[in-house]
């Protein structure tokens, strides 16, 4: 009999705890989303760059005798080589050119500038020695990943000062944030070209200007957008 009464008391307390839950009023609560964006302009312009081996009066221009060249056109336009890299896509590629079935060896690069002026200066180096194919591969800003902390936390903030100017109409204010939820992915867009032709740049056929230079190359900003979802509680 002592054994049980125990389990009783354990029985008992349940059942009173139960029937506090169960009366326990609900909390008023709040349910706001903030959003914030912010745009930059980029500062890292990547270029693709594909060397291929060639005949020229019946001699073989191998890969390593244009990545020479190279070099050199990429040190000519004041980039720094330790900005040039091997491509992880289509490097060392083989290529079979159906006529002579020839195997003419390919390589892709990657090379990092920092200004549309820079990237004028490299597209007419490039043109000088006839590289097989070069375009813009995409762009991007240095800081991008502090930039988009950033956004996070004004979107937080927003959600914030939205909850206190709603509340503030009725004459509350927002309390503990009981829930916080991302409400769309962060979303980075890829800065548009202005001259389209800079993308799929071949042998130096590209826009020129009325002077016969390389014509004004322009980006759009770079946008960060973000919302969030916050749920507070409100003061009575």
């Amino acid at each position: 009999m002592k054994r049980l009464l125990p389990l009783c008391c354990l029985l008992s307390l349940g059942s009173v705890l139960n029937a506090q839950n169960a009366t326990a009023p609900e909390k008023d609560i709040i349910e706001v989303t903030g959003k914030a964006e912010k745009e930059i302009a980029p500062d890292e312009i990547y270029v693709r760059i594909l060397l291929q081996e060639k005949n020229e009066s019946r001699e073989k221009i191998t890969i390593e005798q244009q990545e020479e060249k190279l070099r050199t056109a990429v040190t000519n336009a004041g980039i720094e080589l330790k900005n040039l890299s091997v491509s992880d896509i289509n490097a060392d590629y083989m290529k079979v050119r159906w006529k002579t079935k020839d195997v003419m060896t390919q390589k892709a690069y990657i090379l990092k500038t920092s200004t549309p002026q820079q990237l004028r200066k490299l597209f007419t180096e490039l043109n000088k020695i006839e590289v097989k194919d070069a375009g813009i591969d995409h762009v991007s800003h240095s800081k991008i990943d502090s930039l988009t902390k950033v956004v996070r936390i004004m979107a937080i903030k927003a959600a914030r000062d939205k909850a206190s100017y709603l509340l503030a109409a009725i004459n509350e204010s927002p309390g503990r944030c009981l829930v916080v939820r991302e409400e769309t992915p962060l979303y980075v867009n890829e800065a548009n070209i202005s001259n389209n032709s800079y993308r799929n740049y071949i042998g130096g056929r590209v826009a020129y200007d009325a002077v016969g230079e390389y014509a004004e190359i322009d980006f759009q900003n770079i946008k960060i957008d973000y919302s969030i979802y916050c749920k507070f509680e409100i003061k009575h």
